[in-house]
């Protein structure tokens, strides 16, 4: 009686996660068999759910009818360069946190947990006037150098990590001879893969879908990542919204692929960093 119902309780749970993985996926599909119409199509009365034909051509003619591969170029160079940056500088910070002793240590990390707080619309106008002196305006560079200098989420993400890694490790490094620098970089930092792709992923969104810093920044439509690209074809595009749909699920297939290849870091990752 028991295992019958154990049994019925995972199908009943296999059924609900298989309806709500639908739910959620209806619309991206649904985006998907849109950016496959043409305008008539796009805009029938009753909607015509199937493209017929599937217009295939429309993703190329978003290539040809626009910068589509200048502004993902732009957005890639953000993105890695955040990245990097993300990786380099929240680590390093988390580890001096974590496993070096100095003075005011923990007040100090409480003060970059408190930075959380202030909204990033608060301090626009203060960056934006520092990248004006720096010369850095209708330049890639404000999208992407912030995150060299260790954010906070990231640095308490990477501390959660090298806190939950056992001391007998450093000691044994020390007793090779290992500098700090050396036991970070060759010892902590290899054991937490699964927290530096959570950070990966996380940057990589962020990062890529950013709109307000480019708006704020970039002037020049050479210099335009991908949502700001996108957020101008919707003006001109007026009549022609099928190809703003394709060029919008474009846009979203990097994402996707970055977060396919770490999924399985991303959920070990958030699962034992205490992230929900």
């Amino acid at each position: 009686m028991k295992k019958n119902f154990h049994k019925n309780k995972k199908k009943i749970g296999y059924i609900i996660i298989i309806l709500s993985s639908l739910i959620m996926f209806t619309p991206f599909i649904t985006a998907t068999l849109n950016s496959l119409k043409t305008y008539a199509q796009y805009t029938a009365v009753p909607v015509e759910w199937i493209p017929d034909p599937f217009r295939w051509e429309n993703y190329a003619d978003v290539w040809q009818m626009t910068d589509f591969a200048l502004y993902g170029w732009n957005s890639l160079i953000v993105t890695v360069m955040s990245v990097l940056g993300a990786i380099l500088s929240c680590s390093m910070v988390a580890y001096a946190f974590a496993r070096l002793e100095f003075p005011f240590k923990n007040m100090l990390f409480f003060m970059v947990l408190g930075t959380l707080m202030i909204p990033p619309v608060v301090m626009i106008i203060p960056q934006f006037i520092i990248f004006r002196y720096l010369g850095f305006l209708d330049t890639l560079v404000p999208l992407w150098i912030l995150e060299w200098l260790a954010q906070p989420f990231g640095v308490f993400l990477m501390r959660q990590a090298f806190l939950g890694i056992p001391k007998a490790y450093e000691e044994a490094a020390t007793l090779d001879g290992c500098t700090p620098f050396q036991t970070y970089w060759r010892v902590f930092l290899p054991m937490c893969k699964p927290q530096l792709a959570t950070l990966t992923i996380f940057t990589f969104m962020t990062k890529w879908n950013e709109i307000m810093a480019p708006v704020i920044y970039l002037s020049s439509s050479e210099k335009y990542t991908l949502p700001i690209g996108v957020l101008q074809m919707s003006g001109a595009w007026f009549g022609k919204e099928q190809y703003l749909v394709a060029a919008a699920i474009m846009s979203l297939i990097p994402v996707l692929i970055v977060f396919l290849l770490t999924e399985k870091f991303f959920i070990k990752g958030a699962s034992s960093s205490g992230l929900k």
